[in-house]
């Protein structure tokens, strides 16, 4: 499968399949120096990494403003999203990433693909305590954590009305069981559509049960 034929499955406009271009040339030169995906995956970088990001872009309504991606790292799904998003009037992707090396990363792939996104070097936590964002919509996250740990940092956006969208591994069942020892969550899992073990999590609403 080639990229264009990538990119057409997920509509993605000749305008922000050019920027992906210049994202992905960045992750591969920026990759000699910071880790910023897993080595072994780096020839299927756009199968891998952009496709599991774009595949999100149909769960993003369409009246959304401001997404906030936590432990951005490389840039999937947040950076992905603002640049196949480009056409989205006042779409702002937030990019959360506490790491100096891969902040200065996302910056300078932010610089190159003009993608409509901000990057916050700092913790989550910080970040949601001084009201860094706004009103949030969609929240975001990849290989973060497991997901007791995702639902304790996101809560305080999806309980002010974001929408979580979880990627999530074969491991989901177990967290799930996991997770609703403390949370009471409202939640809809859909298989990944790039990775046949992994899933998306859709969560609306969140409460907590008691603490960890």
């Amino acid at each position: 499968m080639t990229r264009e034929s990538l990119t057409g499955q997920f509509h993605v406009s000749r305008e922000s399949l050019d920027a992906l271009k210049t994202y992905v040339a960045l992750v591969e030169k920026w990759q000699a120096r910071i880790n910023l995906i897993a080595r072994a995956t780096l020839p299927e970088v756009w199968t891998r990494h952009v496709a599991d990001g774009l595949q999100l872009v149909q769960r993003i309504p369409r009246d959304a403003r401001t997404i906030v991606d936590i432990g951005s790292g490389g840039g999937v799904p947040g950076l992905v999203l603002a640049i196949a998003m480009a056409e989205r009037p006042g779409l702002c992707v937030h990019l959360v990433e506490s790491n100096g090396k891969k902040a200065a990363f996302l910056r300078e792939a932010i610089r190159r693909t003009g993608a409509a996104a901000v990057v916050h070097p700092d913790r989550l936590e910080a970040l949601c305590a001084r009201d860094a964002f706004g009103k949030v919509d969609v929240v975001t996250a990849r290989a973060v954590a497991p997901l007791c740990r995702l639902l304790d940092l996101a809560a305080p956006l999806i309980e002010n009305g974001a929408i979580g969208l979880f990627h999530k591994g074969q491991d989901v069942d177990s967290e799930l069981t996991e997770a609703t020892k403390y949370w009471r969550i409202t939640y809809t899992k859909s298989p990944s559509l790039i990775d046949s073990r992994g899933c998306i999590l859709e969560i609306k609403e969140i409460e907590r049960v008691t603490r960890l």
